[in-house]
């Protein structure tokens, strides 16, 4: 089913602490903190540009720990919000907050005004990665968290990061089994990026930390990509959202505007070359079939999956077979 979200940034509204990443107003390139009748005004703009649309529409309270902010005013924006979700324009409320943010209490709370959806941002399920990032909480707090949500009858999301402070790609891999565990129904994924103005660009600057680039990242998550979807857990975002205020803050990592192409690719890409060596072929002349929707991520950027293969001795010729599924691939040797 179709997804949309009517976003609405509280940045780094409600949470108790500072964590080494974080430059929340940069991320999300937003200083203002909304008011409630900014939440009717954005949901009626909306509702108009979604006129017809078919799919499941949101009202989302992102950017910072949502139950963590000020409860009067929490509650004022949940009021300006609940009455789309009661009229039916809306499917539900999507909240975004911390892992040590979450009880019984608010849960009942936030069922009373709509909300359908929260997710946690753990970031990494190790707690000598989290205190070394200045979270705050623990992994048992994700845990517990996750659990109350679910029993509470929430929609589910986790969000992780790769590549953060004292982190590693195993402790990584172990951070996406673990959230996987707990039964999410979204995850998203996050590369860390350094952003002026953090601690970790200090630590950056002094030499104690280096990011991941892409050329690490991209591998990596797309294993993580890859190991969710065979969990049947949707990845509904692989990469930070792009925006000027972003670019103009970025000091390292692994950021692309089109981060989840780049993964998608090497999934492809990879797929392309065990069906390659399962058909014997490897040089000359090759047909590739995929699906009409696959061709894009096969050719890859800037066609950088082509020029890999035709590096490799492989020239590709990339045909369209729609009973193909996702990443699937089908190899035959050009015959002249």
């Amino acid at each position: 089913m179709k997804h949309a979200n009517v976003a609405l940034f509280v940045p780094h509204n409600g949470c108790p602490h500072a964590c080494t990443f974080c430059n929340q107003r940069e991320i999300v390139g937003q200083v203002y903190q909304p008011a409630a009748a900014d939440v009717r005004n954005a949901v009626e703009t909306a509702m108009d540009s979604l006129n017809g649309y078919t799919g499941k529409a949101e009202i989302a309270f992102f950017g910072g720990s949502f139950t963590a902010i000020d409860r009067q005013y929490m509650t004022e924006l949940l009021e300006a919000a609940a009455p789309y979700v009661r009229n039916g324009s809306f499917a539900g409320i999507r909240i975004s907050t911390r892992p040590d943010a979450i009880d019984p209490e608010v849960l009942t709370l936030l069922k009373q005004y709509g909300v359908s959806a929260i997710e946690l941002g753990a970031q990494s399920m190790s707690d000598e990665v989290l205190t070394a990032n200045r979270r705050g909480h623990t992994a048992e707090d994700v845990k517990i968290a996750s659990d109350l949500i679910r029993k509470q009858g929430f929609s589910l999301g986790l969000q992780m990061m790769t590549g953060l402070y004292r982190s590693s790609e195993a402790a990584d891999r172990a951070t996406a089994r673990q959230l996987a565990e707990l039964q999410p129904d979204t995850v998203r994924i996050y590369p860390t990026v350094v952003l002026k103005g953090t601690e970790l660009y200090e630590l950056y600057q002094k030499g104690d930390y280096e990011p991941m680039g892409l050329e690490t990242a991209v591998p990596l998550c797309a294993d993580l990509l890859q190991y969710f979807e065979s969990k049947q857990i949707p990845v509904i975002r692989l990469g930070l959202h792009d925006s000027d205020s972003l670019r103009d803050n970025l000091a390292a990592g692994a950021y692309h505007p089109a981060f989840r192409e780049l993964c998608e690719s090497e999934i492809m890409y990879r797929h392309t070359k065990e069906a390659l060596q399962q058909a014997g072929i490897v040089s000359g002349v090759a047909e590739i079939y995929v699906n009409p929707k696959s061709v894009s991520r096969l050719i890859g950027q800037k066609r950088q999956n082509l020029q890999r293969l035709s590096e490799q001795g492989v020239t590709a010729i990339v045909r369209q077979d729609i009973r193909l599924g996702k990443y699937e691939v089908r190899c035959g040797q050009k015959m002249y």
